[in-house]
């Protein structure tokens, strides 16, 4: 098979669902798909929780080699210390709710979370063999960029504004979501190359039509949950039923698009339906 190159930037695709719907798992697909690609296409995924072995999982389970293209970087955002818990305890028992939304960390702009995170893609580090791999915004269309996930991206958000507080106020919730659907604005919107984000879901209230529905969860407040899926050219939800994991792009009272696949239930989780459609369309005539 030979590598054409494309005319378009990659596709940008949401994988949302529930802890355990083989959201990470089925990346592994998506490396096998570039692998196979004449030239190899380079895989990154920047992991900001722990699915790393879920995804070595995919080869090493099945007894096979981890392919060379894959790069990856585990970015966490550290936990409250003990003394930070212990520091809120106090704080929460001495003090009232507004007197609480008023305090600030002095330490949070030393232990931004959301800049070091940032800084991360400005040259993209393999721990996997020390390279690094320059900024992100230059990446063209035969790179594939994955992060894997929304949730504790965000949480890193959140913790440039508040800090070690033990409650955050309605302005630094507005603060951190501006920051955060920048973020993916630049993603989905400036990125030439592929990028995938896996997300959590959350059920809210369909304001429309006042039935419940399953939305991406971004862990600072359910104002950003609509406006996820719109910038995305695939959002799509991964479910389990038993023991078979699946795709739906046609699920009830979940907020689903696509470019690449059918408006079915029940898809095989491979990304080379979406890679290949998109292939033959972005090919030069």
């Amino acid at each position: 098979m030979t590598t054409e190159k494309p005319l378009f930037a990659g596709p940008k695709v949401l994988l949302m669902g529930a802890s355990g719907s083989g959201k990470t798992y089925s990346l592994g697909t998506l490396v096998d798909w570039a692998a196979a690609q004449t030239p190899a296409r380079e895989v990154f995924v920047l992991f900001t929780e722990n699915g790393l072995e879920t995804l070595l999982g995919y080869w090493r389970d099945r007894g096979k080699p981890i392919p060379a293209n894959l790069h990856w970087h585990v970015h966490k955002t550290p936990a409250l210390s003990l003394e930070s818990l212990l520091e809120g305890a106090k704080k929460v028992g001495l003090m009232n709710y507004e007197s609480l939304t008023k305090t600030t960390d002095p330490n949070r702009g030393t232990n931004n979370p959301w800049e070091k995170l940032l800084q991360v893609f400005t040259n993209f580090p393999d721990d996997r063999t020390g390279e690094k791999f320059g900024n992100i915004g230059t990446w063209g269309p035969d790179r594939i960029l994955v992060n894997d996930s929304l949730t504790e991206t965000a949480n890193a958000c959140f913790k440039m504004v508040t800090g070690n507080k033990p409650v955050a106020a309605q302005n630094e919730y507005m603060v951190a979501q501006n920051n955060l659907i920048n973020w993916v604005r630049f993603m989905t919107q400036t990125l030439q190359c592929t990028f995938v984000m896996t997300a959590h879901v959350h059920k809210v209230v369909n304001e429309v039509s006042g039935s419940m529905q399953l939305m991406v969860k971004t862990g600072i407040g359910k104002a950003l949950s609509d406006d996820m899926p719109q910038m995305f050219s695939e959002a799509l939800y991964c479910a389990r039923n038993g023991t078979e994991w699946f795709w739906e792009t046609a699920a009830a009272n979940v907020d689903t698009k696509t470019r690449y696949l059918p408006i079915a239930s029940k898809i095989k989780p491979d990304f080379a339906q979406i890679m290949d459609k998109w292939l033959a369309r972005a090919k030069e005539e």
